[in-house]
């Protein structure tokens, strides 16, 4: 696939009862419309430019032939949660039970609009600025995926945990 892409991110609230369904159904909407479809827990994301962020590393990667994962959405998911290990990077993925989602699409922008309405069918829209915005309800979770320290918290500050995830992001390359 050429690398020329529009970037659509989308969010909401989803009841998934089967999550390999729920999967099936977004990998089938991807595939008819071109383009590539991943989503994530919003709850695990640390504000827009975590999110941002790790995209733009995901697609620069792949330009350059330094992907781990194939599959460009698994790359996208990889970056996110700050991890060599594809392994690892499903548990920023999404869940059985209520999620708050974030969907990050890539493809040509006619097809692009095809699939967001289409996802719209799946899920109750949400703003994102809203979803991904770093809160204390987050704190534990990110703290956990991202191996966050109280010692580095203090170091930082309580106010930097967001940036200490995307430092994760930046050193996913490398850690681990």
């Amino acid at each position: 696939m050429e690398m020329q892409r529009e970037i659509q991110i989308i969010c909401g609230a989803v009841r998934i009862p089967n999550l390999s369904g729920f999967l099936k159904s977004v990998s089938s909407i991807a595939s008819e419309n071109e383009v590539i479809a991943q989503g994530l827990n919003a709850d695990l994301i640390a504000g827009e430019r975590h999110l941002h962020f790790a995209v733009g590393k995901a697609l620069r990667a792949l330009a350059a032939g330094k992907n781990i994962a194939k599959d460009p959405g698994i790359e996208i998911m990889r970056y996110a949660a700050g991890e060599r290990q594809i392994e690892r990077s499903f548990s920023i993925g999404l869940h059985e039970g209520e999620n708050n989602t974030a969907f990050v699409l890539l493809g040509k922008m006619d097809n692009l609009v095809l699939a967001l309405s289409a996802i719209r069918e799946l899920i109750e829209e949400k703003s994102c600025s809203e979803l991904l915005a770093y809160s204390d309800a987050k704190r534990q979770g990110i703290l956990s995926l991202f191996g966050i320290t109280d010692a580095e918290i203090e170091a930082a500050g309580e106010e930097y945990i967001p940036e200490l995830v995307i430092e994760r992001v930046a050193l996913a390359d490398f850690l681990k």
